[in-house]
């Protein structure tokens, strides 16, 4: 790669205090914040306050930070049953901002913002932007999408506030980004990484050679993704990749950000947002190193207050390393799009480093769940890149059904397409349908 990770690495005077405060620093602020964000949700959200009462604790019992096991977890299907405001912590004249999840699944979760909590969010956005590599004066080409969905304004409001050059593009419309990124010369792009596989098939329908773009670092985010796409984006394009976190629930985008110097783990800010990875069956705190459920008490938060909030995002905490922050490694997937396929544990993810492996295939991929004869049936649909022809085809179906019964322990069969097989999503990609409901 040309463009060297070092010459992004930022000066240290140039840091917050607090990303590279010590250790007792950090939890000393932790537990006063904690404090204030547990008696804010108790006193302000009947939600708490009856969840509280019935667990038999009480804010002040918080005495240290080990304490906050003893305290309830938070799920989404609590936010849905005080849909839409009962989750607030402040009146009406208070908010100032209102995001909410797509609700393709039950009612949306609704999320509400105060003055202080946008500066808040803007301020975590800019150190993630900061983090990656960006500086004031860069352009950032932000297509993420805008509206409801966090990504697109959290980004905006952060790069304005690091005093980047914002373009606000938001998503769709491929040929056009391609032209764009062409014309306008962003050093930056935010996207999610499936779409950035679209936008990078564009360039090479236009007969455009990626790496010529000026792009130096591209900030991923708002699904799992593997270093094995990582690899694949950051050669197609001679730049950086790296991944940003969070969700609306608890902020946005901008909860915890990998460091361009080292790419080894994404930071989490934990001077507004406390982890904690618990075992997903039992609700167990888990050590700081074991694998587990990702969940979240937000420390500053005004308007709606998040207490032990479930992620179902699994990875494991570490040590700091760029800052004394703890890390949170690369999600690997979700305890709730986990597929159980005839007994074996199946993410998407797992899949997607196979099909990256193969150099005849492209990372462009869709798993079908049907149920026949009441046993559970997987179909991989997956594109093959230009060139391939029926043989090519044959033999990378056959060979990726080979791998997967291998490595992940189940049959599937795999279905290769030609190049635009497989429907692109400009969000989110959607990487399973679940037809056993229907069958």
């Amino acid at each position: 790669m040309g463009k060297r990770a070092a010459d992004f690495a930022p000066d240290k005077k140039d840091l917050n205090p607090i990303e590279i405060a010590s250790r007792d620093e950090i939890a000393a602020l932790q537990l006063r914040r904690m404090k204030w964000s547990l008696k804010h949700a108790y006193e302000n959200v009947r939600h708490y306050q009856k969840s509280f009462d019935a667990a038999g604790v009480h804010p002040d019992d918080l005495k240290d930070l080990s304490d906050l096991r003893k305290f309830p977890l938070t799920s989404k299907d609590d936010l849905r049953a005080n849909y839409p405001y009962g989750m607030f912590a402040v009146p009406m004249d208070k908010i100032v901002r209102i995001h909410a999840s797509s609700g393709t699944t039950g009612k949306p979760t609704v999320v509400g913002y105060t003055k202080l909590d946008i500066r808040t969010w803007a301020d975590v956005c800019a150190r993630s932007i900061y983090a990656s590599g960006g500086r004031p004066g860069m352009k950032i080409h932000n297509a993420y999408g805008y509206g409801l969905f966090t990504g697109g304004l959290g980004i905006h409001y952060g790069a304005e506030k690091l005093g980047c050059v914002t373009i606000p593009i938001s998503g769709g419309m491929t040929e056009r980004q391609v032209k764009l990124l062409v014309d306008f010369e962003p050093e930056l792009i935010t996207v999610t990484p499936s779409y950035m596989l679209a936008i990078l098939d564009e360039f090479r329908a236009q007969k455009i050679d990626p790496r010529t773009s000026s792009l130096k670092v591209g900030i991923f985010g708002a699904e799992p993704w593997t270093n094995a796409m990582r690899a694949e984006i950051e050669d197609a394009f001679d730049m950086h990749a790296v991944d940003i976190y969070g969700l609306s629930e608890v902020m946005g985008p901008g909860v915890a950000n990998e460091c361009v110097e080292t790419k080894d783990g994404l930071h989490v800010w934990e001077d507004h947002f406390y982890p904690e990875v618990i075992d997903p069956e039992t609700g167990e705190v888990l050590p700081d190193g074991e694998a587990g459920e990702l969940v979240f008490t937000s420390l500053t938060k005004e308007a709606m207050p998040v207490i032990r909030y479930r992620t179902r995002d699994l990875t494991r905490l570490l040590p700091g390393t760029a800052r004394s922050m703890r890390r949170i490694e690369k999600i690997t997937g979700r305890s709730d799009d986990m597929m159980i396929v005839r007994g074996v544990n199946v993410f998407p993810t797992q899949i997607e480093e196979l099909i990256l492996r193969d150099e005849r295939l492209a990372p462009h991929f869709l798993i079908e769940l049907r149920r026949q004869d009441r046993l559970d049936e997987m179909t991989v649909k997956v594109e093959t890149r230009a060139g391939a022809d029926n043989s090519v085809r044959a033999a990378c179906s056959k060979d990726l059904a080979h791998q997967i019964k291998a490595l992940i322990g189940v049959t599937a069969a795999v279905e290769t397409t030609t190049p635009g097989g497989v429907e692109r999503s400009a969000g989110k990609a959607k990487r399973i349908v679940d037809l056993r409901g229907n069958d």
